[in-house]
């Protein structure tokens, strides 16, 4: 994660490191390395390197809004990440996808704003997830296509999409099935 962090966030870390060494995870040593590093980071990145090989509750948590942005690139999220509340995203030129079906998500409802110019943006659930798409725009692309529930259903993730694109378009889907042969 490229996003800067504060000192308080730089302090939480400090103390979920002395925390994992007055519980026995990390010697003296490997505390005062960890130490200096969390003083002295500068991204969320930087933080989670020093606590990945602890359990979860030793985790710097996860900043409520990310804004990932891309002029001429792609933007990827998938596999094992951490989702936050609300997600801007903004490309100029490339595409967007979000695969949310095996991330870390904390929240009931995670509210996502894409900005995009002349890209589209392809958005995977989890099963039983639901979506509401009716806040994004399309001037001259096709509108969001969904494949999910656009009704919140009790115990499951619900996302709000909103935002537009000038020129793409949205695809909100569950996984693909994967058949395997023996």
């Amino acid at each position: 994660m490229q996003m800067r962090v504060s000192d308080e966030d730089r302090e939480r870390t400090a103390q979920q490191l002395q925390h994992a060494f007055s519980e026995g995870r990390l010697n003296q040593l490997e505390l005062e390395d960890r130490l200096e590093i969390a003083l002295t980071a500068k991204t969320y990145g930087d933080l989670l390197g020093l606590v990945t090989d602890l359990p979860a509750e030793h985790a710097p948590p996860v900043p409520e809004v990310v804004e990932l942005d891309s002029k001429n690139g792609n933007i990827k999220r998938s596999g094992d990440w951490s989702v936050p509340r609300r997600m801007r995203v903004t490309s100029k030129y490339g595409s967007v996808e979000l695969d949310l079906s095996e991330a870390v998500i904390a929240h009931s409802v995670v509210e996502i704003e894409l900005a995009l110019d002349y890209g589209s943006a392809k958005i995977i659930l989890p099963e039983g997830a639901s979506v509401n798409v009716d806040a994004f725009r399309s001037d001259w692309g096709r509108t969001a296509t969904s494949e999910v529930p656009g009704r919140p259903r009790p115990g499951h993730l619900s996302v709000v999409v909103s935002g537009k694109t000038k020129y793409g378009g949205l695809t909100v889907r569950y996984p693909r099935k994967r058949w395997f042969t023996h």
